[in-house]
């Protein structure tokens, strides 16, 4: 076999092809836990943009989430119809300000409870040498690269 060619079995024990894997089977079981809740992915990341930033504009908040601006619109339409965002208009000129509500607040703890859990189920029978390198390790892979 060349140098390019694989072995049966190889993509499969390909350490790249196994973070995809289990980031899929975890992104799923987070996306189920957060529809339970009313929200998805698209929510979740605005909500946590804006409990950090609140003086984000909407394109500033699609650049973020890497979706178009329109598509954030509707993001935090949704959010409104949840009560989990309020929009004050900042009057003329300025653009509306975006703020996460008390709903929005009691949403982002339930979510943080339901990552602690699905933390502890993916890392609780782990020692806590292998837990720590484990973060250390994930963290490493997604750092920027060239």
């Amino acid at each position: 076999m060349g140098e390019n060619e694989t072995k049966p079995g190889q993509l499969a024990s390909s350490p790249v092809m196994q973070l995809i894997g289990a980031g899929r089977k975890l992104q799923q079981r987070l996306e189920g836990e957060l529809a339970e809740l009313g929200l998805t992915m698209r929510h979740l990341g605005a909500l946590g943009h804006l409990s950090r930033r609140p003086d984000l504009s909407y394109s500033d908040l699609a650049r973020r989430s890497g979706i178009t601006t329109p598509s954030m619109l509707a993001t935090v339409r949704a959010l409104e119809n949840l009560g989990a965002v309020s929009r004050a208009d900042a009057g003329k000129g300025h653009p509306a300000r975006l703020e996460i509500t008390e709903t929005g607040r009691e949403l982002l703890g339930q979510v943080r409870a339901v990552v602690a859990r699905l933390d502890a189920e993916l890392t609780g029978d782990l020692p806590d040498d292998q837990r720590e390198t484990l973060q250390s390790t994930l963290l490493t892979l997604m750092r920027p690269g060239p």
